[in-house]
């Protein structure tokens, strides 16, 4: 194509020339990144959280290995206290069942203490019926004791790091600012204002840093508990209709599952 026929299709799309512009790999197409353009602003981000990291100092280090700690607590413990796996629906029914088909032995007992925590317990009062009401009972507690145990477990943990995190973050505070007067009367230079408002801000990092740690981990903490207060409930419900039914003192429906 010649420079006489380039111009007039220049000018029959509306442009000249001059508004030409070579396309780089890093220029947004119709308001979006380009792929180049988008890993350079991850690692401009990362660069910056990096750097908010350092300017932390050393204390960041304990308040980043308890928000990792924290995480994979919390994780852990929403896996492990699903309602499903812990007090199974129809569970108490599917042991009636047994019972009625004369069908519970050892190793029914032993496929029901695997089952689940609410077998467990269940497993605990069967095994001992045939000693009477208030042994059963006791079995029976003895076993959720061991059950709410393991379903509390690693819970104090998180309330501790929920509790720690802020006052790690308000200590690494405390020491930056010692530092940065430190620094200023041993150098014996008059105090700049911009320098120490800097100064200052770097030292709220942790502060804030701790905040974020902290937070999450007291909504976390006091969720798991209510979680686990409610799982205790249900249990409960479903080995006093397993004492109900065993010991024949009254009849209970078992027909809708739990409780």
């Amino acid at each position: 194509m010649d420079n006489a026929s380039g111009a007039a299709f220049l000018a029959l799309l509306g442009l000249n020339q001059g508004e030409l512009r070579p396309t780089g790999c890093d220029i947004p197409v119709f308001g979006v990144l380009s792929p180049y353009g988008r890993v350079a602003h991850f690692f401009e981000g990362a660069v910056t959280v990096w750097e908010l990291v350092k300017s932390g100092g050393w204390m960041m280090l304990p308040i980043i290995l308890s928000s990792i700690a924290a995480m994979a607590i919390v994780a852990e413990r929403l896996w492990t206290l699903r309602a499903s796996r812990v007090t199974p629906e129809h569970l108490l029914g599917q042991v009636w069942v047994w019972i009625k088909d004369k069908q519970l032995n050892k190793e029914k007992l032993k496929e029901l203490r695997a089952n689940s925590p609410l077998g467990e317990i269940l497993a605990a009062g069967l095994a001992n019926s045939k000693h009477g009401r208030e042994i059963m009972k006791e079995c029976i507690e003895e076993a959720a004791a061991r059950v709410i145990h393991e379903l509390e477990r690693y819970i104090n943990a998180l309330g501790t790091i929920a509790a720690m995190a802020p006052l790690l973050g308000l200590l690494g505070t405390v020491l930056g600012m010692i530092d940065i007067f430190s620094a200023f009367m041993g150098t014996g230079m008059t105090t700049n204002a911009a320098v120490l408002a800097g100064g200052i801000s770097k030292a709220l990092i942790t502060t804030a840093a701790g905040l974020m740690v902290g937070i999450p981990a007291v909504f976390f903490h006091r969720f798991l508990q209510r979680r686990v207060d409610e799982l205790v409930v249900g249990m409960e419900q479903e080995a006093i209709k397993l004492v109900e039914v065993v010991q024949g003192d009254r009849d209970v429906d078992l027909s809708g599952g739990k409780a």
